[in-house]
């Protein structure tokens, strides 16, 4: 099939496809430690402020080398940075079985961290090369239904395969299925439409159309100073900033806060520990999919920040609500419902950053994930601080309400029409 008026084939689903096989693995992996935190730590002595430190190990790494690894990928191609990443956290998933004290569990799950970063800008990369631009919000929208719906499905998971295994023969049996990813994608990806077997001339053409033109990659001061002082970056990362330190609390404190505060016996606590992520799957796939319809109906400023914005404003109202009620099941709801309604931001929020990036959608990406790293990073020694200093799991909740409707306010000043790199 060569002729331009030919059907065009469908790889570029494939590609999205072997995307949301890796978001699955990943969240398998990271989610799972906040279901085995209280059987860590009994067998590892550790107290509430060291499992902080535990959580904390991950995303302080994954900050650090998000935006590298992020840059390495848009200069070389995603093809061996992704097999690379999958192969590095899949070994320290393995390797967590094998901590006998909090100090190895510290550097075990830093250096998970330090592998596993760079795969979503990564991913952001795969998708500015493969995916038309009509079609970014969508994809991009199931691609973190994947992740989440595999984070959400893990406490059930995992609350099952500790009926017949302990909790270090979970983290290998997680930590192999990695291997089995990198493998395929390796053999099978390209870099580019052009260089794939499988693609025909239409469907080069298709993707080629819309995609932003190539320009060159730099490391010198200029580079990072024209990046870094785009107001569109601060604007991104101040609006990322909440996206990840709610949903780090979901995935490492929620279980601990549901049974602390509202007593929930062990079936509820692994149903409501992964409602969050399974509203989220909704929120990601109607989030992607709006994101596109608003776009192609009034343009990518409305398409984007508005959904953006309106989206975080239920979020703010919903945590809010979980604070101030005194009922346990509403309580655990809402807070579901403000995780979904965050997640219904992200086809906004990673289409951006393909928009305004072009053939720099890695390093741009990177640079509003690492806001949210560092999210991530500070929520589990805020929500510790807070609670031993109030003696209330209402404390953070309030502040977590707080931090999305300022979320609201930067998606104000995001404006995807504005590319960093001309």
């Amino acid at each position: 099939m060569s002729s331009t008026s030919a059907q065009p084939t469908s790889t570029r689903y494939r590609v999205a496809g072997m995307a949301i096989l890796l978001a699955m693995v990943t969240y398998l992996d990271r989610a799972c430690i906040g279901s085995l935190a209280p059987h860590i730590r009994r067998d590892l002595g550790l107290d509430e402020t060291q499992m902080s430190m535990v959580f904390s190990a991950f995303a302080l790494a994954y900050a650090l080398f998000e935006i590298p690894t992020a840059w390495w990928a848009d200069r070389t191609g995603t093809r061996r940075v992704l097999a690379r990443i999958v192969i590095w956290w899949s070994s320290f998933t393995l390797l967590t079985a094998a901590a006998w004290n909090f100090a190895s569990m510290v550097v075990t799950r830093f250096l998970f961290g330090a592998g596993e970063a760079g795969a979503w800008p990564g991913v952001a990369r795969t998708f500015s090369r493969w995916i038309p631009r009509r079609e970014r919000g969508t994809i991009m929208g199931i691609f973190f239904a994947g992740a989440h719906l595999s984070g959400g499905l893990t406490p059930l998971l995992v609350a099952f395969m500790l009926g017949f295994m302990g909790w270090r023969m979970v983290f290998v049996i997680f930590g192999l299925l990695g291997f089995v990813w990198a493998l395929g994608w390796y053999r099978w990806f390209r870099n580019e439409p052009a260089e794939h077997p499988s693609v025909n001339v239409a469907e080069r053409a298709l993707i080629e159309a819309e995609r932003e033109p190539a320009s060159g990659h730099q490391a010198g001061w200029k580079y990072w100073r024209q990046l870094f002082g785009h107001r569109n970056i601060a604007a991104l990362c101040f609006m990322y900033f909440p996206n990840s330190f709610v949903f780090y609390f979901c995935i490492t404190w929620l279980p601990t806060y549901l049974n602390e505060k509202h007593g929930f016996n062990t079936t509820l606590l692994a149903l409501f520990a992964g409602l969050p992520l399974i509203l989220s799957v909704l929120g990601d796939l109607f989030g992607g999919f709006t994101t596109d319809a608003v776009t192609r109906r009034f343009g990518l400023r409305l398409g984007r920040a508005a959904v953006g914005g309106g989206a975080y404003l239920v979020a703010g109202a919903a945590m809010l609500g979980a604070a101030v009620t005194g009922q346990a099941v509403l309580a655990a709801v809402l807070i579901s419902v403000a995780l979904g309604a965050s997640m219904f931001t992200l086809g906004a929020a990673w289409s951006t950053c393909q928009d305004i990036g072009g053939t720099h959608a890695g390093v741009v990406s990177a640079a509003m994930n690492t806001s949210g790293q560092i999210g991530a990073l500070l929520c589990p020694m805020v929500v510790t601080f807070l609670h031993k200093t109030y003696h209330d799991w209402n404390a953070p909740i309030f502040l977590m309400g707080g931090l999305f409707l300022m979320g609201a306010v930067g998606w104000c000043f995001v404006n995807p029409n504005q590319r960093i790199f001309e």
